[in-house]
């Protein structure tokens, strides 16, 4: 069993702990993992459409000087994607990390055609193989004071965003 295969049954497994908590304290549903629910194509395709419209404010902010407060709507376009996938396969995610895992997964078990790299980017870069941390510089970007970015990155991630959209379309409307 994978990493990615374990960290995603941790997930349901605490998504439903946190689901049946809930229920005996009488509040409103929550949970913070992720749920087996039946594949919603409508869903997929409106997080696809929330991440080409997370794209074009990314477009707008970097055209008004905002590159720096673009990294975030960046972020947000590849991880609406990851959401838009994980309808179409019939999880609900309430926790990016679960969301991730899930992606991995599907990867490995080559039920989606989706480059590893759009993954490693969501990990720190601690590791290796990952060229850029989108999760990082989300960080750094928005909870930092740093207000200059280099011009390359934002043209580096624009063209992963257009990629990953084009690629999630296929997936959802195959």
């Amino acid at each position: 069993m994978s990493q990615a295969s374990k960290q995603v049954d941790w997930c349901i497994t605490k998504a439903l702990k946190e689901l049946e908590e809930c229920k005996k304290q009488g509040l409103k549903p929550k949970h913070r993992g992720l749920v087996k629910v039946p594949s919603n194509v409508q869903e997929a395709k409106q997080h696809l459409t929330k991440a080409e419209h997370d794209l074009q404010v990314s477009e707008y902010l970097v055209k008004g000087g905002f590159a720096d407060t673009s990294i975030g709507t960046l972020f947000y376009t590849m991880y609406q994607c990851f959401l838009a996938i994980s309808s179409k396969f019939g999880y609900e995610s309430g926790n990016q990390t679960c969301t991730i895992s899930l992606i991995e997964y599907l990867i490995e078990e080559k039920k989606i055609a989706v480059d590893k790299r759009f993954v490693a980017y969501f990990k720190y870069e601690t590791e290796e193989q990952v060229k850029d941390s989108i999760i990082e510089m989300r960080e750094q970007y928005t909870y930092g004071s740093e207000v200059k970015v280099e011009k390359s990155k934002i043209d580096f991630f624009m063209k992963e965003c257009k990629e990953l959209i084009d690629i999630t379309k296929t997936i959802i409307y195959e």
